[in-house]
């Protein structure tokens, strides 16, 4: 029983950050350039035309536009931004 126990707020300080990920605009919704559209960890949706993919797989769009979603066979999805 040579088990210490106790002083549990140093043993205990250790919690990750949120990281606020998920879709932050939807399908139809206009963008300007830079804005994320997507915060995700790896490349559950794939980047389309008008958008780029940051090295945390961020999806930014990259003109004015509106955003879509589309499918890519039969379980990934692509998203693309639209101009007009």
């Amino acid at each position: 029983m040579a088990h210490k126990k106790g002083q549990g707020s140093s043993t205990n300080g250790r919690d990750s950050q949120p990281k606020m990920r998920g879709v932050k605009k939807f399908g139809g919704e206009t963008v300007k350039p830079g804005n994320i559209i997507i915060r995700q960890c790896g490349t559950k949706i794939m980047p389309g035309s008008n958008v780029g993919m940051g090295k945390d797989y961020t999806i930014y769009s990259l003109i004015d536009g509106r955003v879509e979603f589309e499918r890519v066979g039969k379980n990934r999805k692509k998203v693309s931004v639209t101009a007009g």
